[in-house]
């Protein structure tokens, strides 16, 4: 079988996010090893299950924050940073099913698009869940020909929209390093050390440790919501497995935080094994409402074109963007 091309990876990164994000609603919060107690025979189907106030198929937050990040970058030729946060707004305030409390305090400050998660961390000093990690598929294959700098740096200031600590900034920008490395037809495993040499050094052990080869989910100290767990997580199910089935099954059957799992591991596994690998018994039924946006629902056709369309990169090699406040 011959490798997939870009194209099929970047397909693969964005639809096979939204699949996994889909596919783990159902067990948010469950215990471990739910997922295979209920469908113990790999690709006998009826997995797309709904449950937990999901329909089948039905992608979540993760997605859905996606999707309005990729229309943004498209429309607006690049990086326009207000437009992001004007449309995360615009959703939040339609009452989506589900939405991060962290997420919803921050655009629902009244706060301006460059203050509201930096004063919201000033008070609270907690914002390093996984919640900009989950959206970050399309931007990853957005950003990829630009090179790792580029990448990590619009990753970072993505997050810094709703989360004010660096944290959630650093693990963001290197899933969009390991996304650029696997469009590329490169190993993104072999491609971590480098990654980690461009974290900020204030965050860069802590990733070290959950992306380091030996490292087991089971070894986590906090739960897969925050960032960095979530992150070593999708990377041990990428690590472990050979195929993207196999993949966001492990990473389901971790628990927890199921959907944000599976959709960061979806997107990792998407970007290395391309779209072919993600089981059509799954796309079938996958569909990404926006609350806010005229009762639109996109479904896979429509992620695919807009994949597509996120492949192709920025109009404007500089992609130049407001500056985000630091720490």
């Amino acid at each position: 079988m011959s490798a997939p091309r870009r194209t099929e990876r970047a397909l693969g990164a964005v639809v096979g996010s939204a699949v996994g994000d889909a596919l783990g609603a159902p067990f948010e919060f469950g215990p471990e090893g739910a997922f295979s107690a209920r469908f113990p025979a790999p690709g006998s189907g009826g997995e797309m299950c709904g449950g937990g106030g999901w329909d089948p198929g039905e992608a979540t937050d993760d997605t859905q924050m996606a999707v309005l990040v990729a229309e943004s970058l498209l429309e607006c030729g690049g990086l326009e940073l207000p437009d992001v946060f004007r449309r995360f707004q615009r959703w939040a305030a339609a009452e989506p099913k589900d939405i991060g409390l962290q997420t919803e305090a921050v655009l629902g400050s009244g706060d301006p698009w460059d203050l509201a998660a930096a004063l919201h961390f000033q008070c609270n000093q907690r914002a390093a869940g996984n919640g900009a990690l989950m959206r970050a598929a399309p931007s990853a294959v957005y950003f990829a020909g630009l090179g790792r700098d580029a990448t990590m740096d619009a990753a970072r200031r993505l997050a810094a929209l709703t989360h004010g600590d660096r944290a959630a900034w650093e693990g963001t920008a290197v899933l969009h390093e390991l996304v650029r490395v696997a469009l590329a037809g490169d190993d993104p495993l072999a491609a971590v050390a480098g990654a980690l040499r461009a974290v900020h050094p204030g965050h860069r052990e802590r990733y070290a440790t959950v992306l380091a080869p030996d490292w087991h989910p089971d070894l986590a100290t906090e739960f897969n919501g925050a960032v960095w767990p979530c992150l070593g997580s999708a990377v041990w199910a990428l690590r472990t497995t050979d195929r993207y089935e196999d993949a966001v099954r492990a990473a389901i059957d971790l628990g927890g935080d199921t959907d944000t799992v599976a959709a960061v591991t979806g997107a990792l596994a998407g970007a290395v094994h391309g779209i072919t690998a993600v089981p059509a018994r799954w796309t079938e039924a996958l569909h990404v409402p926006l609350p806010g946006f005229g009762g639109r629902v996109l479904r896979v056709a429509e992620l695919s074109e807009l994949a597509a369309r996120m492949a192709d990169g920025p109009r404007d090699p500089r992609v130049t963007a407001p500056s985000v406040p630091r720490p």
